[in-house]
């Protein structure tokens, strides 16, 4: 175990001594070997002014492209990550939310998932993965992205369900109750 600093209370512990280490030390995952940052860790990012292209393809399909340095807000311990001319190849799937300000400017936020197809590492000309083994790394995260998706729905319409059936087990009120009761009989 890595021996902690003493921080102010509500502060995160971090551990002293090699951060290189133990970012590139092996850590375990659903059974599967990784090593990099800690699943659970997070980045934080300022993009440089980009440029956003995008062109319509149908009537509701959009073609974009999205070209930007980006640059780690503080700075990366000394030795860690990968090295210098190492590739990622992410697919992203968001929601991308924009309202219209006026007529030349929107607000935006993107908020959702990105997977990691493949790498190419500094020294190496070509990537971890082929093109074809890309796409059906692809087609299994679309299918689980399905599947995820299928079965939120799936308790969504099931909790509406149940509310609905509660909605038709209501008793009668107490005055209602007293209504009926005094009713009279048929002879």
């Amino acid at each position: 175990m890595k021996a902690m600093t003493r921080a102010p209370r509500g502060a995160k512990q971090l551990p002293t001594g090699d951060v290189a280490a133990t970012y590139n030390e092996f850590k375990e995952f659903e059974g599967r070997r990784y090593t990099g940052m800690r699943v659970g860790r997070s980045h934080k990012w300022n993009y440089d002014p980009g440029v956003w292209t995008e062109k319509k393809v149908t009537p509701e399909q959009w073609q974009i492209n999205y070209a930007v340095t980006k640059r780690r807000v503080g700075r990366a311990p000394e030795g860690s990550g990968v090295p210098v001319g190492t590739a990622y190849h992410w697919y992203i799937l968001a929601h991308q939310n924009v309202t219209k300000l006026n007529a030349n400017e929107y607000t935006t936020s993107l908020t959702g998932m990105k997977f990691k197809l493949a790498h190419r590492r500094a020294d190496k000309n070509s990537w971890s993965a082929s093109t074809r083994a890309q796409r059906r790394q692809l087609i299994k995260i679309l299918e689980q992205v399905t599947k995820d998706l299928e079965r939120e729905a799936a308790a969504d319409d099931k909790q509406r369900r149940k509310g609905a059936a509660r909605v038709h087990v209501l008793k009668p009120t107490k005055s209602k109750r007293a209504a009926h009761a005094k009713r009279p009989r048929a002879a």
